[in-house]
């Protein structure tokens, strides 16, 4: 899975979660022209720009949780899906069994705003 736009973190991504999101209603269009770009599913999102790419418009968020980083990354050129990385000081090796379940629940208690997700992909899965 690439990962998008830059992460504080410079750690590896040890797990990951894709998430399908409700797709966003389709815009009411008054005068001729593109439709205005979806916005983020989540308020907690803000822009986080792609260097190599500055038209992109990708948007993540990311929560300390001690050695541990919880990310959330959306792009809006594929609004369906929400990306949940975890990032930590683990290298050359997988994330540890007993860490899964707390990476799980804290991707879903920062998606519970929109309801629960189904879940397009992961590793590893609990």
């Amino acid at each position: 899975m690439p990962s998008l736009g830059v992460s504080r973190s410079r750690w590896p991504v040890v797990a990951w979660i894709r998430l399908r999101v409700p797709p966003p209603p389709t815009p009411v269009m008054l005068t001729g022209g593109p439709p205005p770009p979806p916005t983020p599913p989540l308020e907690i999102l803000a822009p986080n720009p792609v260097t190599t790419d500055p038209r992109k418009r990708v948007y993540a968020y990311e929560e300390d949780h001690g050695e541990r980083v919880v990310r959330l990354v959306w792009d809006a050129d594929d609004p369906t899906i929400l990306e949940a990385e975890y990032r930590a000081p683990i290298y050359g090796a997988r994330l540890p069994a007993e860490e899964v379940p707390g990476f799980w629940a804290a991707v879903k208690a920062l998606v519970a705003p929109i309801g629960p997700l189904p879940v397009d992909g992961a590793d590893p899965r609990p």
